[in-house]
C-alpha cells in the first residue's frame, strides 16, 4: 500500500514516476491523435470534424514556407503606378490587398488595402465637390486617375516572416497586430513569396472560396480520349487518378508534387512555350503556357504506343488458319 492508501498516486507525481523511469510525459496530443485514427463508434465526431483536428495537429509542425503563395504566384503593385492602374489590378486580381514594392519585389513599401483605396478616391471626390460648392452627389467630379500611388499616403505597413517560421507563430502575430498579409523574407533579404491569414486558416478547414474565385475551374480537364489540359500546379496525385498513369516522381530526381514541378524536372531545367517533354508510363508534356519563372499549363497526351492494347501472344499448339484468299488486285484479304 502506498503512503496514499488504496487511492491512486495524484497526477504529478505520476509524472515523476514516469519521468524517472525513463518512460517520458504522458502526451495529450499523441492520445487525441492515436483517438482521431482509430474512431470509437459513438464519440460523436463527424467526419469533418475528425479532419479538422488532424488539421490542427498538424499545424503545430508546419511552418511559414509550407503555406506560402511562392513568389511567382503573387500579384503586387510598384509604388511609381497610377491610381488608374492600380484600380485596374484590383479588378483583375480579385483581391482586397496588394504588395506594394519600389524597384523589385525585392524592395517592398507596405500594402494598399482596396477599402483605403476606395476611401482616399471618395475623399478626393468630397474635396473637390465643396471647392465648387455643391452636393457630392450632384457634382461633375473628375478624380485624377493619373496621380502615382504614392502621392495617396494610403500604404499599411507588412509583416515580415523567414519561412522557418512555424506558421502557428505567424497566425498569433497576424492577430496581435490586426495584419492580415506577411511577406516571406529569405536568408538575404529577398522576397519568398507571401502569406496571408486566409492561408493559414486553410490549413485546418481547407480551401475557401470567395465570390471571386472560379469553381468551375479544374485543375485538369480531360480534353479527349488520351489527352488532357492540366494547371502546372496540380497535384501529381489527382493527375495520376485523372489519367489513370503512374506520375510519381522518377528515381534520380529530386522529389516534386506538382505536374510543373515534374515537368522541369524530367526535362532538367524550365522548358520552354510549345517545348514537349517525354513523361513516364507512356505520356509526353506539352508546354502550353511559361514565362521565364514557371510554367503555368500543361498539355499531357498518352502517346499512340500506349493506347493499343497488348498483343496477346499466339498459342503455338493451335492449327494455323487457312490462307487468306487473295483480293481483287493481288492483295491479301
Amino acid at each position: 500500500m502506498s503512503a496514499y492508501g488504496d487511492k491512486p498516486a495524484p497526477p504529478r507525481l505520476r509524472e515523476r514516476l514516469r519521468g524517472w523511469l525513463g518512460l517520458g510525459q504522458p502526451s495529450i496530443r499523441r492520445d487525441i491523435a492515436e483517438a482521431l485514427d482509430e474512431p470509437a463508434a459513438g464519440d460523436g465526431f463527424t467526419p469533418q470534424e475528425r479532419t479538422m483536428l488532424r488539421n490542427v495537429l498538424a499545424l503545430k509542425d508546419m511552418r511559414v514556407g509550407d503555406v506560402m503563395v511562392p513568389r511567382a504566384d503573387v500579384v503586387a503593385t510598384p509604388i511609381t503606378a497610377t491610381l488608374e492602374e492600380v484600380l485596374a489590378l484590383f479588378r483583375t486580381a480579385g483581391h482586397s490587398r496588394l504588395p506594394v514594392y519600389g524597384d523589385t519585389l525585392d524592395d517592398p513599401r507596405g500594402m494598399v488595402h482596396i477599402r483605403d483605396f476606395v476611401d482616399h478616391l471618395a475623399r478626393a471626390a468630397e474635396a473637390q465637390a465643396r471647392a465648387r460648392g455643391v452636393a457630392v452627389s450632384g457634382a461633375d467630379v473628375r478624380l485624377d486617375l493619373k496621380a502615382p500611388l504614392a502621392t495617396a499616403e494610403i500604404l499599411r505597413p507588412v509583416l515580415y516572416a523567414p519561412p522557418s517560421m512555424p506558421a502557428l507563430d505567424l497566425l498569433v502575430k497576424m492577430q496581435a497586430t490586426h495584419t492580415h498579409m506577411a511577406l516571406v523574407i529569405d536568408e538575404y533579404g529577398g522576397t519568398d513569396g507571401l502569406v496571408s491569414i486566409e492561408d493559414v486558416v486553410e490549413t485546418v478547414v481547407g480551401d475557401i472560396e470567395d465570390e471571386h474565385d472560379d469553381p468551375d475551374a479544374p485543375a485538369i480537364e480531360r480534353v479527349s480520349d488520351g489527352v488532357w489540359k492540366m494547371d502546372a500546379r496540380a497535384d501529381l496525385d489527382q493527375a495520376s487518378a485523372a489519367t489513370g498513369r503512374d506520375l510519381s516522381t522518377p528515381a534520380g530526381k529530386e522529389e516534386v508534387d506538382t505536374v510543373g514541378g515534374l515537368v522541369a524536372a524530367l526535362a532538367g531545367r524550365l522548358p520552354l512555350r510549345g517545348e514537349i517533354v517525354a513523361g513516364p508510363d507512356g505520356l509526353e508534356f506539352e508546354v502550353l503556357d511559361a514565362d521565364q519563372r514557371r510554367l503555368k499549363r500543361i498539355k499531357a497526351t498518352l502517346r499512340p504506343a500506349a493506347r493499343r492494347p497488348r498483343a496477346i501472344p499466339a498459342d503455338d499448339s493451335k492449327p494455323a488458319g487457312p490462307p487468306a484468299k487473295a483480293a481483287p488486285g493481288g492483295e491479301a484479304g
